[in-house]
């Protein structure tokens, strides 16, 4: 005979897991359903967020040129210093050599000289004040011995000081290659987000600009500015390299960053200024007030004084901007000036 059994039921347990698990599908659903893409930022907030990458990108830049600075001139004291080593090396020998000469003369005269044979058999450091009890030390002998001991320690001083130097070195290299790291990723992330606008929406924003340009160049001109003295010089040879693209590190004659057009300017009217913006901040006299201004000062802008160009007058400076842009006018106004420093 055929069973009968009714179904087993569900337990109420599992009930409702089941219908608790449905009711959530559904509203995830629903959610992903009703849910807007994500707005594309505009042409606007795209420029916003590209120029903070590029000021970050400089003030990484304005670090990288101080360790390269700094590098560079390790480089040359530590060249110094080992070429020093070497003469003085080479002076300790002859003095090695000539005392040396006294002692084989002394022994086929009748014998080495005690002193003489405690010098050359041991380290001689601190020989002389254990040979100044010797009465067998002659005058000669004793302005020897102690020109040999002041060499030594001479010499010991100058390795100490190389080991040092090449130690901060090699501190430098690497705070250098990061802060290369530093710039080129900002720069590929401003790349990224002006790769994510439209052939047109790029166009408007050159266009911007090409506009904000010639209208600062317009103002210089139309001004009919004049500098003086080696100011003025420096000036009048950053206007021949308005146009000139800006390399991050560089400092011209083809290409300049913002410091590297500052102090490229005033190399040509024969004053050294430091290389980086910071260092050129300590400089010569600061003028606060915008209006008390001439043309040919250096011009900071920024809190942490990482951007520099100079007055052209009439409220406008020539400065290398920032990478993918050159050399060109731009109004003082258009960034936060700090104060101006007359060298």
């Amino acid at each position: 005979m055929a069973s009968h059994r009714r179904p087993k039921q569900p337990s109420r347990a599992r009930v409702t897991v089941l219908t608790t698990a449905a009711a959530a599908a559904v509203a995830i659903s629903a959610q992903a359903a009703n849910a807007a893409p994500s707005a594309k930022p505009s042409k606007d907030e795209v420029k916003a967020k590209v120029d903070k990458l590029y000021e970050q990108a400089e003030q990484a830049t304005e670090k990288y040129n101080g360790a390269k600075e700094k590098q560079e001139k390790l480089q040359k004291e530590i060249s110094t210093i080992q070429d020093n080593v070497a003469r003085g090396q080479q002076d300790l020998n002859k003095l090695r050599d000539g005392l040396g000469s006294l002692a084989a003369s002394q022994y086929r005269s009748g014998g080495i000289d005690p002193s003489v044979q405690l010098f050359l058999s041991s380290d001689p450091q601190d020989y002389l004040d254990k040979a100044a009890t010797l009465d067998q030390l002659s005058g000669q002998q004793v302005d020897a011995l102690k020109k040999i001991q002041d060499k030594q320690r001479e010499l010991a001083q100058e390795r100490a000081e190389a080991t040092e130097k090449l130690k901060d070195l090699a501190a430098t290299r690497t705070e250098l290659g990061n802060k290369k790291k530093e710039v080129q990723g900002k720069l590929a992330e401003a790349q990224r987000l002006l790769n994510s606008l439209t052939a047109q929406e790029k166009k408007q924003l050159a266009e911007e600009q090409q506009r904000s340009t010639r209208a600062s160049e317009r103002t210089v001109l139309t001004g009919n500015v004049h500098g003086s003295g080696r100011a003025g010089a420096a000036f009048s040879a950053a206007q021949t390299r308005i146009g000139s693209p800006y390399v991050y590190g560089a400092t011209g004659p083809s290409s300049f960053d913002c410091s590297g057009l500052t102090s490229w300017a005033y190399a040509q009217a024969g004053v050294s200024i430091p290389r980086t913006s910071e260092a050129q901040a300590n400089i010569g006299t600061r003028i606060y007030s915008q209006s008390q201004l001439q043309v040919g000062d250096l011009v900071f802008f920024y809190g942490d004084l990482h951007h520099v160009g100079l007055y052209a007058g009439n409220g406008q400076v020539p400065h290398a901007p920032h990478t993918g842009a050159v050399v060109r006018y731009e109004a003082i106004g258009n960034m936060p000036f700090q104060f101006g420093v007359r060298v």
